[in-house]
């Protein structure tokens, strides 16, 4: 009778036909030349901390630059003329970019964003605008979604009735007469009634 372990390097394996075979198993020999079985789970060590992310030093560098801005009103409104100042400087500005959003809303581009970022201006500092800001920005959604569950015949409604106020608009700014004027038309309906002689 035979002796029925495998070699050095060998697993028992049990063939078709009955007979006990062996296969050989890859093995690897590490430098202090002990073998060891490559499918050894791998060696359990302390597991080195995941990078940061790549987002934190720029929120970082916002969060300081916030501090900064708030610190400095601080201290500007502690001064009651320098305060005052501020606050009509920005008033005006503010609403100077709100009624430029406001133009710009009939016409393709950023007329919405424009008057979002007018009405955040002054939120900065007028507490009316950041509760017409909200509410704004709710009924803009809500306008958003309504239009996008329309028919189609709905939606070209919509973009017509935008286009003529487009047009009207460019009409009473006198841009019709100035085109006109580019090809000797001298036709009266061109002239705005604002601008008109």
């Amino acid at each position: 009778m035979t002796d029925a372990t495998p070699p050095l390097g060998h697993a028992p394996y049990s063939g078709h036909n009955g007979h006990a075979r062996s296969v050989r198993i890859c093995t690897r020999r590490p430098a202090g030349g002990a073998l060891s079985n490559a499918a050894d789970p791998e060696p359990r060590g302390p597991r080195t901390a995941e990078p940061a992310s790549e987002h934190a030093p720029r929120r970082g560098r916002l969060h300081a630059g916030r501090a900064w801005l708030r610190a400095r009103r601080e201290r500007i409104r502690r001064r009651p003329t320098l305060n005052a100042t501020y606050r009509t400087v920005l008033g005006v500005f503010g609403t100077l970019v709100l009624l430029a959003g406001i133009v710009m809303i009939p016409y393709p581009g950023p007329g919405w964003l424009v008057v979002f970022a007018g009405l955040g201006i002054l939120a900065t500092e007028f507490r009316w605008a950041h509760r017409v800001n909200a509410f704004a920005k709710r009924h803009y959604d809500r306008w958003v979604r309504w239009l996008g569950h329309q028919r189609l015949a709905t939606k070209l409604a919509v973009m017509g009735a935008t286009g003529l106020v487009v047009v009207a608009t460019l009409w009473l700014l006198g841009l019709f007469g100035i085109v006109g004027s580019w090809f000797d038309l001298r036709w009266q309906w061109l002239t705005s009634p604002l601008f008109g002689p």
